[in-house]
């Protein structure tokens, strides 16, 4: 086995059709639902067991962190985009992947190890593009999925692998986010919600499931956010986006607004599950990356000849899609169309950009803020810190009723 038994098939909309009604499909959202469950009205801080496997992971976790924060970004500040060092960063990690997996996963079969760790490599963001989004987010999770199937990981492990594994693989990602200013994949982050991630708002829901005095509106509280980031994912997310954007939520992250308005957070999950099943799962710009191999087979229709290719966009389109029906009663969204299009600056470079104006320009904003007050300075964006002027807009009628 080596890593050419990773392919990518999803690349039209026909094989798309197939993939919906497939074991892979099923076996990935059973584990994604699953995982939900197992964490309803956790907290971060509740003991959980570890077994060995657990600790073996997060070992390999610190690892990656390791990497990163011995590999520094290189001078880039006439950039808002991303650093070069990542490539560094990357290749850092893929040429000691396998050798890692030996080390720390000695129970893992040696013929699954180099197709195991490209799920593991493609984890961390593209290397070409120096950009992470949804996609590689559930590449980790289907190196998880592949552990579980080669007998590694347990149902056992469930609670853990979300409040100990996947938390940490968060934490280790907002330094590379932090670091290498990685942009948001495609044109428009994860349609709303956060610029990167996805997972993280669908299991901290279901922590937060039947919880007796926070409600979904919560979220717009301060207080109750830096209260609560410790205990709950979601509060977490929603501090780390506070952390680098201003204003209000409904400015940079519409979607997330919208679902504040939810009543409970019980259709906020049942609705994060259906939309991570529509705008991840049934999305070609997203899946259209999606390796399989002999763990997470595909087995469809085959890919047309001038589709296949070695290079970075081999099998790569860019389908043109508007008002997708999400099948509730009038909601529709807004189909980007483009999965690596027109390149977005990372928050983080955005933000630096931003600050480095309003210091050259500092005499003059206080001569206008003495006379218009703050909210009135002209050139300081409405919703975004990082100054751009653009506005993530996502499904703003979405199916969480």
């Amino acid at each position: 086995m080596n890593n050419s038994t990773l392919h990518k098939a999803l690349l039209t909309p026909t094989q798309l059709e197939w993939f919906q009604s497939s074991e892979t499909h099923q076996v990935i959202v059973d584990y994604v639902e699953a995982l939900n469950e197992s964490v309803v009205g956790a907290k971060l801080s509740d003991s959980v067991d570890e077994p060995p496997a657990v600790k073996s992971i997060l070992r390999i976790l610190n690892r990656i962190e390791s990497i990163a924060k011995s590999t520094p970004p290189v001078e880039n500040s006439s950039s808002r985009f991303g650093n070069p060092a990542f490539r560094t960063f990357y290749d850092k990690v893929s040429e000691g992947s396998v050798s890692l997996h030996e080390e720390v996963l000695p129970s893992l079969p040696k013929e699954s190890i180099l197709e195991i760790s490209v799920y593991f490599n493609e984890s961390w963001g593209n290397r070409s593009r120096i950009d992470y989004g949804s996609g590689m987010e559930l590449n980790f999770l289907c190196w998880l999925i592949c552990l579980h199937h080669l007998n590694v990981l347990q149902q056992s492990d469930y609670k853990a692998l979300v409040l100990r594994v996947f938390w940490k693989y968060i934490e280790v990602m907002r330094i590379l986010q932090s670091t290498y200013w990685l942009e948001p994949a495609g044109s428009h982050g994860v349609w709303g919600l956060d610029d990167y991630h996805f997972l993280p708002f669908l299991w901290g829901s279901a922590q937060l499931r039947g919880h007796k005095y926070i409600r979904p509106k919560s979220i717009h509280d301060a207080e109750i956010v830096e209260e609560y980031a410790k205990e709950y994912i979601y509060f977490a997310c929603i501090q780390f986006i506070n952390s680098i954007k201003t204003a209000s939520l409904r400015w940079h992250s519409p979607m997330l607004d919208d679902i504040s308005a939810v009543k409970s957070w019980d259709k906020v999950n049942s609705g994060m599950i259906k939309m991570y099943k529509a705008e991840v799962m049934n999305k070609l710009p997203v899946m259209q990356h999606f390796l399989f191999g002999s763990i997470l087979r595909y087995e469809g229709p085959p890919p047309s000849p001038e589709m296949e290719g070695d290079d970075a966009h081999a099998g790569h389109v860019h389908p043109h899609t508007h008002g997708v029906d999400l099948g509730g009663a009038g909601q529709r969204e807004v189909g980007w169309g483009d999965c690596c299009g027109i390149p977005v600056p990372s928050a983080f470079g955005a933000a630096r950009a931003e600050q480095k104006r309003f210091n050259a320009g500092s005499a003059t904003l206080r001569s206008v803020t003495s006379v218009t007050g703050a909210t009135g300075v002209p050139g300081v964006g409405p919703g975004l810190r990082n100054g751009t002027g653009l506005v993530q807009k996502g499904i703003r009628l979405v199916p969480f009723d």
